[in-house]
């Protein structure tokens, strides 16, 4: 027992990831405590309700921007692990897992404790590599997640809620636009409520819904910054 708990708190790298892998099974288990478990949603749903755009993750993950437009480089690292098509704390918790098995394995191969306080630099290639390695290990999770109708949360409603856009829409075409509840992150397929352009990256504001709410309607969103 005593060698186990060397291994995971010796060098520092180890103590750094032990803790921070901790931190998120302390959180899931006060997850699992106050009843609100693991969200899988509706596994009796269709996979399009309430709008919300899942997408398979072998495809392109965003619409193309048109105009001069383009992605972030933030949403283009956040669409490569597949944020948005999992909840986030379920990406996290994959990410610090990963991260804490490779530099445990490091740790042990490269005999790390002989660098002291400087072993902690091997967490950088480490986090390079384990973002790599998510694009992967994410698959099955969202697909799993696709397959039971997850939307990022339960029911929730949309009308007056303020997102970005994710690409650029203009008269009749459908687009893609990201809110943020509860630090899960949800796409929505939405449309401009009067046909004007509204480019990648503009906040809007989202006005109306479909019947069916297969899309929604947004208008720019007009605020002390971009008036």
């Amino acid at each position: 027992m005593t060698e186990v708990i060397n291994i995971l708190f010796h060098p520092l790298p180890n103590a750094i990831m032990t803790l921070l892998t901790g931190l998120s099974l302390v959180y899931w288990l006060f997850t699992m405590l106050l009843g609100d478990g693991f969200d899988f949603g509706d596994a009796d749903v269709d996979v399009d309700f309430e709008g919300a755009d899942i997408q398979d993750v072998e495809s392109d993950t965003d619409l193309n921007a048109e105009g001069e437009a383009e992605p972030s480089f933030l949403s283009k690292a956040m669409d490569f692990i597949n944020v948005g098509k999992a909840p986030f704390m379920v990406i996290v918790t994959l990410f610090k897992f990963i991260g804490w098995m490779i530099t445990i394995a490091s740790s042990l191969l490269f005999q790390l404790g002989n660098y002291g306080w400087k072993s902690v630099f091997i967490l950088i290639p480490i986090f390079v590599l384990t973002y790599f390695l998510m694009h992967y290990v994410t698959i099955p999770v969202t697909k799993l997640y696709q397959k039971v109708g997850y939307t990022g949360e339960e029911a929730h409603e949309f009308l007056g809620r303020i997102g970005t856009m994710r690409s650029t829409i203009k008269g009749e075409k459908l687009g893609s636009a990201e809110i943020i509840i509860q630090n899960d992150v949800i796409r929505l397929n939405v449309k401009s409520v009067d046909g004007k352009e509204i480019q990648y990256g503009d906040e809007v504001l989202i006005v109306n819904e479909t019947q069916d709410k297969k899309y929604y309607y947004v208008q720019k969103n007009i605020n002390l910054n971009n008036f």
